[in-house]
C-alpha cells in the first residue's frame, strides 16, 4: 500500500513542481560549474547502492575535499545558489524521481553515503537495510539542521558526527523500522511539511512519545 502512495505523491509532486524545476535548472546551468544534477551513490534497501539525485549545490570534487561527505554550515564547497537550494531543501526534490523509480520511498531512513552508513551501529545498519530509504523520515526531521549542529561544535566535526550524531540517528531509524505503519507514514509527511514552515518547531516529541532519548551532548540541539 505504501508503494501506491509513493507513486501517487511523487507523480503529483513532479507535475506540480515542474514550473519550479525549469528556472532552477536554467540558473544552475549558467552559474557555478554548470552542473544541473548531482548523482551520488547511497546505500539502499538490502545494502545495495543506488544513484541518489539532487540539484547540484556544491563543487564537483566536494567528496574529496574538506569534511568529505559530511557537510557543515557555511561549508566553503557550497556554490552561491546552492546555499538557497539547501536552506529551502529544494535541492532534495529531484529524489522524487528516485521514488518513482522505486529506489526510495517518500518516508524512510535517510539514505547515507557508505562512509556515513558505516558510522552507524551494526544493529542500526541491519535495521535500515530492511526498508527503502526515504526522502524524509524521523531522522531527517530531527536532524534537519545537522549542518549548523556540526558547525557549532568546537571539537572535531567528523568525530562529533561519528561519536554522537550517527549513533542517535541510527537509533531513530531503528525506531522507524520497528514501528512503521501507514499512520506513521502520514504523520511523518505532515511533520516534514510542518518543520519546513516552522523550522524551530520540535512538535515531533509530542507526536511520538516513545522516541529514543538523545545523549546529553545532543540535547541542547534537539
Amino acid at each position: 500500500m505504501q508503494r501506491l502512495f509513493d507513486i501517487f505523491f511523487s507523480t503529483l509532486a513532479l507535475i506540480v513542481l515542474l514550473p519550479l524545476f525549469i528556472p532552477i535548472m536554467i540558473i544552475l546551468k549558467f552559474t557555478g560549474e554548470g552542473e544541473v544534477f548531482y548523482i551520488q551513490e547511497r546505500i539502499g534497501k538490502g545494502g545495495k547502492p543506488f544513484g541518489l539525485m539532487k540539484f547540484a549545490t556544491m563543487l564537483k570534487d566536494s567528496p574529496n575535499m574538506g569534511t568529505a561527505t559530511v557537510t557543515v554550515k557555511n561549508d566553503p564547497r557550497i556554490l552561491p545558489f546552492g546555499n538557497f537550494l539547501r536552506k529551502t531543501k529544494i535541492n532534495e526534490l529531484p529524489q522524487l524521481l528516485n521514488i518513482l523509480l522505486g529506489d526510495m520511498s517518500v518516508i524512510g531512513p535517510r539514505p547515507q553515503t557508505e562512509r556515513c552508513f558505516l558510522a552507524f551501529p551494526k544493529k542500526s545498519q541491519e535495521a535500515i537495510k530492511k526498508v527503502k530509504p526515504g526522502l524524509s523520515g524521523i531522522g531527517s526531521i530531527i536532524f534537519r539542521d545537522e549542518e549548523s549542529m556540526l558547525c557549532n561544535n568546537q571539537i572535531d566535526q567528523l568525530k562529533f558526527y561519528d561519536d554522537f550524531i550517527a549513533p542517535y540517528k541510527g537509533s531513530l531509524e531503528q525506531w522507524y523500522v520497528k514501528n512503521q505503519s501507514l499512520s506513521i507514514y502520514f504523520k511523518l509527511i505532515f511533520l516534514t511539511i510542518w518543520v519546513v514552515i516552522a523550522s524551530k518547531s520540535k512538535i515531533y516529541w509530542k507526536f511520538f512519545h516513545d522516541l529514543p532519548s538523545p545523549s546529553k551532548e545532543l540535547k541542547g540541539f534537539l
